[in-house]
């Protein structure tokens, strides 16, 4: 329960970095968000494991493993779409207001800033700047200077920075509910009390009894008569 509420206050922490952050403190949120994953998976699953017989916990581990690498690959389709989902709400406002600060028409900066917003998130991530492309031949219509602007390293970054950050708190919001779930979810579990050893049938006693005192296994069912002396019984007197 712990680990899932320290993951998500680590969460919570990266929604106020500001997007021009330092080394250190981006790099002690992220270790405080390990240290909770660890501390919320490691009981958990020994949890799980402890909660099922002996003999199935190699499909119950299968069932855990199976269940976390799926639950990886979705969380990825989840995470971009919620970016997406950030990015088209203040996408459009701040590139049309940046490219018409910049001399653009309104009515060419109107279009490119309704284009689907995951391409510009791909943009980013590559670290490409798609202006020159998407304004084509208006680009030398500018002004020298703000055409050496738009098409540098500089704009596109600054232009899709409010509206990144704002999909990546969207982001880190789903992750903090999902932590907060997880933390109650496991403290409804409680601590299960151990089902006390079904006795063993009589036949497995009798075996290791016969194993322990070197005994065969009929003696303890029927026991050794003495044997008969050879000569003939005594005659009475």
């Amino acid at each position: 329960m712990g680990g899932a509420l320290l993951t998500g206050v680590s969460f919570l922490l990266l929604i106020f970095v500001p997007v021009n952050f330092g080394y250190w403190e981006f790099a002690v949120v992220i270790a405080l968000n390990g240290f909770g994953s660890g501390l919320f998976f490691s009981p958990n699953w020994a949890e799980m494991m402890n909660s099922v017989p002996a003999d199935r916990r190699g499909a119950a581990g299968g069932m855990i493993a199976t269940f976390q690498n799926s639950a990886f690959v979705l969380s990825i389709g989840i995470f971009f779409t919620l970016m997406v989902a950030g990015l088209s709400s203040k996408l459009p406002a701040a590139m049309y207001s940046g490219l018409t600060a910049q001399g653009v028409p309104a009515a060419t900066a109107a279009p490119i800033s309704h284009l689907p917003p995951i391409g510009v998130l791909f943009a980013s991530f590559l670290g490409y700047n798609p202006m020159q492309q998407l304004l084509g031949p208006l680009l030398h219509h500018l002004p020298p200077a703000h055409a050496a602007y738009v098409a540098g390293r500089e704009f596109f970054p600054h232009l899709i920075t409010a509206p990144f950050h704002s999909g990546l708190g969207v982001a880190f919001g789903f992750a903090i509910a999902a932590n907060v779930i997880a933390a109650v979810a496991s403290a409804l579990t409680g601590r299960r009390t151990s089902a006390p050893a079904a006795r063993e049938p009589l036949g497995y006693e009798l075996a290791a009894v016969a194993g322990e005192g070197g005994f065969e296994p009929g003696e303890l069912v029927f026991p050794s008569v003495p044997e008969e002396s050879a000569g003939p019984p005594d005659k009475p007197d």
